[in-house]
C-alpha cells in the first residue's frame, strides 16, 4: 500500500512545534571553569591582546642602542637616602628625545593608554601569590640611578646604576632597613631626622620620617591592603591624601600611584584598582618603547609636568611592572631636555620574617 504523500507545509508546522517544545526544556549544562582552566585562559587573552595590538610591538630599529630609564623615588624614602651629605634632588616627571623618546614618543593616546591599562589591570588581578603577614616584611630589591647633588650645591650628577634592597614591616610596628650598593644599612625607624630637597640648589629641609600614621605618601602594606578597589574611590582617596603636595594635583596623584607600584607590594585586587585609577588621570600617554634599568625593553605608560616625564614601563607579553624612569622635556638646572634624572628596575619582591633576611 503506498503512503500518502506529505505536503511541504506539513514539515514546516512539525518544525515550529519542535521548535516549541525545545524552548521549554532548559538549557544544557555548561562545564564551569576551574581557576586553573581561568587563569591560563586570561593569560591566553593578554598574549593575544599583546600580539595583535597594533601599537604593542614596534618595528626593531637596527642598531638600536639601549636606554636605561630612570625613576624618582618616593618622598619618605627619598628622606632617607640623605646620609654621607649627598641628598636626592626630589625632581619632576619628564619625556625623553631620541630613539626611544618621550618628547617625539608621547603624543597624547587618551584611549590607547586606557585600553593598555586595562590589560595591565586584568595582569595585575590574576597574579597569584601568597599573603603577607602583619608580623612580616615586604622585601624590594632593585636598580635604580637617581639625579643628586652636594648638600653644599654644585652641578647635578646622575650616577651609575646600583642595587638597592628595602625591608618594610607590613603594619608598621618594627623599624625598617635601607641598603644602597655597598653601603651600610640604613635603619628606617619611626622619628629618625631627614633632609629633603625640593629641587636642584635648594636648602635641605629638616623633618622626620614617618611622623604620622600611614597614608598614600607614608604606606604600609597593611594601609595598602585596606585601599578601595573601586577605582573611582581609590582616585578620591589618594587625590585628598596628596592635597598641596605640588601645584598640579593630576601629577601628584599619578606620582603617587607610581610610588606605590614601585616600592610596595599591592595585594592583587589593589594594585588592579591603581592601573584603573590612573587610567582616570587625564594626560596619561603610551610610550610604545621604553627601557627600566637594567635595559628590558617593554611599553610604558606616561605622563608629563613641570618640564618632566615619569614613565612606567611594562613587560610586552606578561604586563608585569618592571620600573620605571624621568628624562626632562625641557632644559633645566639638571641638564638639557632628553637628559635621564632617574631609572630603576624591579628585580625582587618578597615577604621575609626580619629585615636584612633575604627570601
Amino acid at each position: 500500500m503506498n503512503a500518502t504523500p506529505r505536503h511541504p507545509t506539513d514539515h514546516a508546522s512539525e518544525e515550529n512545534e519542535r521548535l516549541a517544545l525545545t524552548g521549554l526544556l532548559p538549557p544544557p549544562p555548561v562545564p564551569g571553569l576551574t581557576p586553573d582552566r581561568e587563569l591560563l585562559l586570561k593569560q591566553a587573552l593578554l598574549a593575544e591582546a599583546a600580539r595583535t595590538e597594533p601599537s604593542a610591538r614596534p618595528a626593531r630599529r637596527a642598531a638600536r642602542p639601549r636606554r636605561r630609564l630612570l625613576r624618582v623615588l618616593a618622598p619618605a624614602v627619598v628622606c632617607a637616602l640623605a646620609v654621607g651629605g649627598v641628598v636626592v634632588v626630589n625632581l619632576p616627571d619628564t619625556p625623553r628625545r631620541g630613539p626611544a623618546g618621550v618628547v617625539g614618543g608621547g603624543a597624547p593616546r587618551t584611549t590607547e593608554a586606557t585600553r593598555l591599562l586595562d590589560r595591565i589591570a586584568l595582569a595585575a588581578a590574576t597574579e597569584q601569590r601568597t599573603a603577607v603577614r602583619a608580623d612580616q616584611f615586604v622585601y624590594i630589591e632593585s636598580k635604580v640611578a637617581y639625579a643628586a647633588q652636594s648638600a653644599g650645591g654644585g652641578p647635578v650628577t646622575m650616577p651609575p646604576v646600583h642595587t638597592r634592597q628595602v625591608w618594610l614591616s607590613a603594619d608598621g610596628s618594627r623599624s625598617g632597613l635601607l641598603r644602597e650598593a655597598d653601603e651600610p644599612g640604613t635603619r628606617l625607624g619611626a622619628d629618625g631626622p631627614v633632609d629633603t630637597l625640593d629641587g636642584p640648589g635648594a636648602t635641605p629641609r629638616p623633618g622626620t620620617l614617618h611622623a604620622s600614621g600611614p597614608s598614600v605618601s607614608n604606606p604600609t602594606h597593611t594601609y595598602v591592603a585596606s585601599l578601595p578597589t573601586d577605582p573611582d574611590a581609590l582616585l578620591k582617596l589618594i587625590r585628598d591624601e596628596t592635597r598641596g603636595q605640588g601645584q598640579d594635583p593630576d601629577q601628584r596623584a599619578f606620582t603617587a600611584i607610581g610610588d606605590l607600584l614601585a616600592e610596595t607590594w599591592a595585594p592583587p585586587k589593589v594594585g588592579a584598582a591603581l592601573y584603573r585609577a590612573a587610567a582616570k588621570i587625564p594626560g596619561v600617554t603610551v610610550i610604545r618603547a621604553a627601557d627600566d634599568a637594567t635595559g628590558r625593553e617593554g611599553v610604558a605608560v606616561a605622563r608629563t609636568a613641570q618640564g618632566q616625564q615619569t614613565q612606567w614601563v611594562f613587560d610586552r607579553t606578561t604586563y608585569a611592572f618592571l620600573g620605571e624612569r624621568t628624562v626632562l622635556a625641557e632644559a633645566g638646572d639638571a641638564g638639557p631636555a632628553g637628559t635621564v634624572v632617574g631609572t630603576s628596575a624591579v628585580l625582587t619582591r618578597a615577604a621575609v620574617d626580619r629585615a636584612g633576611e633575604a627570601p
